[in-house]
Protein backbone atom coordinates (compact mmCIF):
# COMPACT_ATOMS: atom_id res chain seq x y z
CA UNK A 1 0.00 0.00 0.00
CA UNK A 2 1.31 3.43 -1.28
CA UNK A 3 1.51 6.10 1.36
CA UNK A 4 0.24 9.93 0.50
CA UNK A 5 2.90 12.18 0.16
CA UNK A 6 1.59 15.44 1.70
CA UNK A 7 3.11 18.58 2.06
CA UNK A 8 3.74 17.96 5.60
CA UNK A 9 5.72 15.07 4.95
CA UNK A 10 7.76 16.11 2.18
CA UNK A 11 8.87 19.45 4.48
CA UNK A 12 9.21 16.78 6.97
CA UNK A 13 11.87 14.86 5.11
CA UNK A 14 13.17 17.88 3.18
CA UNK A 15 14.50 18.85 6.85
CA UNK A 16 15.63 15.90 7.82
CA UNK A 17 17.79 15.58 4.67
CA UNK A 18 18.86 19.05 5.49
CA UNK A 19 19.92 18.24 9.14
CA UNK A 20 21.94 14.94 7.43
CA UNK A 21 23.75 17.07 5.52
CA UNK A 22 24.48 19.34 8.06
CA UNK A 23 25.96 16.76 10.43
CA UNK A 24 27.70 15.37 7.69
CA UNK A 25 29.15 18.50 6.73
CA UNK A 26 30.25 18.80 10.32
CA UNK A 27 31.83 15.65 10.54
CA UNK A 28 33.75 16.46 7.63
CA UNK A 29 35.19 19.45 8.83
CA UNK A 30 36.23 17.82 12.29
CA UNK A 31 37.88 15.18 10.08
CA UNK A 32 39.66 17.68 8.28
CA UNK A 33 40.88 19.56 11.41
CA UNK A 34 41.82 15.88 12.51
CA UNK A 35 43.88 15.49 9.26
CA UNK A 36 45.47 18.80 9.78
CA UNK A 37 46.75 17.95 13.01
CA UNK A 38 48.03 14.71 11.90
CA UNK A 39 50.18 16.38 8.99
CA UNK A 40 51.48 18.72 11.97
CA UNK A 41 52.73 15.74 13.97
CA UNK A 42 53.91 14.00 10.77
CA UNK A 43 55.76 16.66 9.95
CA UNK A 44 57.23 16.68 13.45
CA UNK A 45 57.86 12.55 12.82
CA UNK A 46 59.62 13.28 10.17
CA UNK A 47 61.90 15.66 11.08
CA UNK A 48 62.85 13.77 14.63
CA UNK A 49 63.92 10.57 11.96
CA UNK A 50 65.94 12.78 9.73
CA UNK A 51 67.95 14.46 12.71
CA UNK A 52 68.31 10.64 14.20
CA UNK A 53 69.01 9.48 10.62
CA UNK A 54 72.13 12.20 10.25
CA UNK A 55 73.36 10.55 13.50
CA UNK A 56 73.16 7.35 12.70
CA UNK A 57 75.08 8.41 9.04
CA UNK A 58 77.96 10.01 11.45
CA UNK A 59 78.36 7.40 13.56
CA UNK A 60 79.30 5.36 10.47
CA UNK A 61 81.34 7.79 8.47
CA UNK A 62 83.19 7.82 11.95
CA UNK A 63 83.54 3.53 11.55
CA UNK A 64 84.59 3.65 8.29
CA UNK A 65 87.49 6.37 9.14
CA UNK A 66 88.38 4.08 12.22
CA UNK A 67 88.03 0.69 10.33
CA UNK A 68 90.76 2.43 7.28
CA UNK A 69 93.16 3.63 9.97
CA UNK A 70 92.99 0.73 11.54
CA UNK A 71 93.84 -1.17 8.31
CA UNK A 72 96.33 1.31 7.12
CA UNK A 73 98.14 0.63 10.87
CA UNK A 74 98.16 -2.85 10.03
CA UNK A 75 99.55 -2.87 6.27
CA UNK A 76 102.29 0.05 7.87
CA UNK A 77 103.31 -3.08 10.20
CA UNK A 78 103.25 -6.04 8.17
CA UNK A 79 105.65 -4.00 5.59
CA UNK A 80 108.03 -3.04 8.58
CA UNK A 81 108.10 -6.59 9.68
CA UNK A 82 108.66 -7.70 6.24
CA UNK A 83 111.31 -5.01 6.00
CA UNK A 84 112.83 -6.10 9.24
CA UNK A 85 113.04 -9.75 8.19
CA UNK A 86 114.80 -8.79 5.25
CA UNK A 87 117.35 -6.44 7.03
CA UNK A 88 118.32 -9.04 9.09
CA UNK A 89 118.55 -11.85 6.10
CA UNK A 90 116.88 -14.50 7.85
Amino acid sequence: MRDAWTDERLDDLNHRVDEGFRRLDADIRALRGEMGQLRGEMSQLRVEMNERFDRVDRRFEALQRTLILSFGGIVAALIGLIASIVATGA
